[in-house]
């Protein structure tokens, strides 16, 4: 087992801080233990355990940093480990953005630690691929999909005092159904701290539900459309957007919150005032670590309120340079929904496309956020508040900024890789070139 307690954690942390002789020195424990099965042509393929933890150092003289790994936890191993990363650090460079360790914090714990989670069984993880393949293979449909869960713990202590410790469980599971007459895909994805929220047969129905109705796609032309985003497809593009406002990009010029002439655009208004995310480690559906990298502990923050933007986030040393508060980047993304259900926003679509994802999205200009990408895994045309047909695939071009400008409706919130997003009708979304693949 690699799910260490909290004290047995600080022991093995505390012995290793014992042999350094560095001016500055951050010790870091992480340890999970995970399973997985994967199925593909309708049978599993793989399944599996995996049991690992590794112990990592960073030791510093002034300026100059050395850092290594190992795996091995007996009192010679973790000298051996310290005295290498000194002997590196003595070797490096000065880093002239180096800033030394942080004091003891204090922590919140947060609510990321599901016990169910950590308990899941080979059995469960068989069952959950016989709820795709059973329903698929009835259909004359193909299934391939992959459920991972693991159970671990991150753990760090340093020279100043500081310890900081996190258990967390997590669950994830996508599966791709394709019919045998290769015209037809669906795809779903979920993923959670509880494995109790998570039902595989309901998420494997609807990859199948996309499938069959994906069947035999019609081409229209590329142009302009009102879509309506699953929350998967938004997510790719908020998420890409949440990511990317760091001050520092900001301030150098090098995206889209910089301002023209110098500065950032924090306090003004950038997208439709419906627009709120914000952070929030304790957030019962979406809880994360409550301390970041450094250590820094990390509270509830709102990024862009009413389509304004509140606040960005800083490096430590960009921080200092700046004049200041370190803020740390967001562990998860909560965007504000409505009450509106997929169908509902189909149906008060007189002509628009519906986009179950987005992939193979690539930056194009990084200063107004614009990406290329494609649709993939069905997409659907909407006429009269009805799905007529489905649609040859897309490949898109489009700024999650001008988007959130174009915005007509919000609708409920799902949990995408550890964020809540809602779905979207966004109107003048603009798709380039159609892609012939499924």
């Amino acid at each position: 087992m690699s799910i260490l307690s909290k004290e047995e954690a600080k022991k093995i942390l505390a012995k290793a801080l014992s042999f350094s002789k560095a001016d500055d020195c951050i010790v870091t424990l992480n340890g999970s233990d995970s399973g997985n099965v994967r199925y593909a042509r309708n049978t599993i393929t793989t399944s599996g355990v995996r049991s690992t933890m590794t112990l990592g150092v960073q030791s510093s003289f002034g300026k100059k940093t050395g850092t290594t790994t190992i795996t091995e936890f007996d009192d010679q191993s973790l000298e051996k480990v310290i005295r290498r990363s000194e002997e590196l650090a003595r070797l490096s460079p000065e880093n002239p953005e180096y800033m030394p360790p942080l004091g003891p914090q204090q922590y919140k714990d947060a609510p990321t630690f599901i016990k169910s989670t950590a308990d899941i069984t080979p059995e469960y993880r068989a069952k959950v691929a016989a709820d795709s393949i059973g329903p698929a293979a009835k259909k004359e449909v193909t299934a391939a999909g992959f459920l991972n869960d693991s159970a671990g713990f991150n753990a760090m202590m340093n020279s100043k005092g500081l310890f900081a410790f996190n258990q967390s469980t997590n669950l994830s599971f996508s599966v791709t159904m394709r019919t045998n007459d290769g015209t037809g895909s669906g795809w779903v994805t979920r993923d959670y701290n509880d494995v109790k929220k998570f039902n595989s047969a309901t998420a494997s129905q609807i990859a199948l539900d996309k499938a069959l109705l994906s069947r035999k796609p019609k081409a229209i032309e590329p142009g302009k459309y009102t879509v309506i985003l699953e929350p998967v497809a938004a997510g790719a593009l908020i998420g890409n957007m949440i990511s990317n406002m760091g001050a520092r990009q900001a301030d150098e010029g090098r995206s889209f919150l910089a301002k023209k002439g110098g500065g950032n655009k924090l306090g003004e208004k950038l997208v439709d005032e419906r627009i709120t995310i914000y952070s929030d480690p304790w957030n019962k559906e979406v809880p994360s670590a409550s301390w970041d990298g450094n250590g820094q502990p990390i509270q509830k923050m709102s990024w862009i309120e009413k389509g304004v933007v509140k606040n960005m986030f800083y490096s430590r040393y960009w921080a200092k340079k700046k004049g200041k508060i370190y803020m740390p980047a967001p562990s998860n993304g909560i965007m504000l929904g409505g009450s509106a259900s997929i169908q509902d926003m189909i149906k008060s679509t007189k002509k628009g496309v519906l986009v179950t994802r987005l992939w193979y999205i690539r930056s194009v200009d990084p200063q107004t956020l614009l990406y290329t990408g494609l649709t993939r895994d069905g997409t659907f045309y909407i006429e009269n508040g009805k799905i007529k047909f489905p649609v040859k695939n897309f490949r898109f071009n489009e700024s999650p900024v001008i988007m959130l400008n174009n915005l007509e409706e919000l609708g409920q919130q799902q949990r995408v890789n550890g964020n809540l997003v809602p779905a979207m009708k966004i109107r003048d979304f603009t798709f380039t070139s159609l892609s012939d693949a499924i």
